[in-house]
């Protein structure tokens, strides 16, 4: 059995799920996807490897195997109680993990054609976030409970991630509106 030790924010957010009942690790993958997927990065097998070291740790208990080897994973209370101790400590400062602003960093490197493309696409992902995110506000109302907080900031992050594309300068291309308005003052100085 390995040594209990403070959990890692993965394995916690799986006990957190399990707080509202049993689910198999396809099921949490699921709500996973579905909830903090946003800002909070866990793959498939993550949550497998995480479930079992949890179990490991004595934090769940394991049902019986079902339907396409999927097996039911049950919090128990040494679990809610480690649950208990890593949700009251302070969280850690957040790390910005960007991948369109690493290339960007290394843009120089790229012809401006690619990355152009690059960010055109970019911006098209973060625009469908933003409405996804506009949509879910909208169901929240003014409500005040801890997810619809959670899904404001991502909505807030949203609308700055596009206010960003566009001040982007002209030679992202037509990236945003600021580049519309260079190619239009280029043609209205060409004539």
């Amino acid at each position: 059995m390995p040594q209990k030790s403070l959990l890692n924010p993965t394995a916690a957010s799986l006990l957190g799920f399990l707080h509202h009942g049993e689910r198999t690790g396809w099921e949490l993958a699921e709500v996973v996807e579905q909830s903090i997927g946003q800002f909070w990065n866990l793959t498939r097998s993550q949550v497998y490897r995480e479930l079992r070291t949890l179990e490991e740790l004595g934090y769940v208990d394991a049902g019986q195997e079902g339907a396409r080897a999927r097996r039911p994973y049950a919090i128990n209370e040494s679990g809610r109680r480690a649950f208990s101790e890593w949700i009251s400590r302070e969280p850690a400062p957040e790390l910005i993990r960007f991948p369109l602003l690493l290339t960007m960093f290394f843009g120089d490197s790229l012809p401006r054609e690619r990355l152009d493309r690059f960010l055109r696409a970019h911006r098209v992902r973060h625009e469908s976030r933003l409405e996804e995110y506009r949509n879910l506000a909208d169901g929240f109302g003014a409500s005040q409970d801890f997810v619809a907080l959670t899904a404001r900031f991502g909505l807030f992050y949203e609308e700055a991630v596009m206010r960003w594309f566009d001040s982007l300068p002209s030679f992202a291309g037509d990236a945003g509106p600021r580049a519309d308005k260079q190619k239009k003052k280029r043609s209205a100085t060409k004539t």
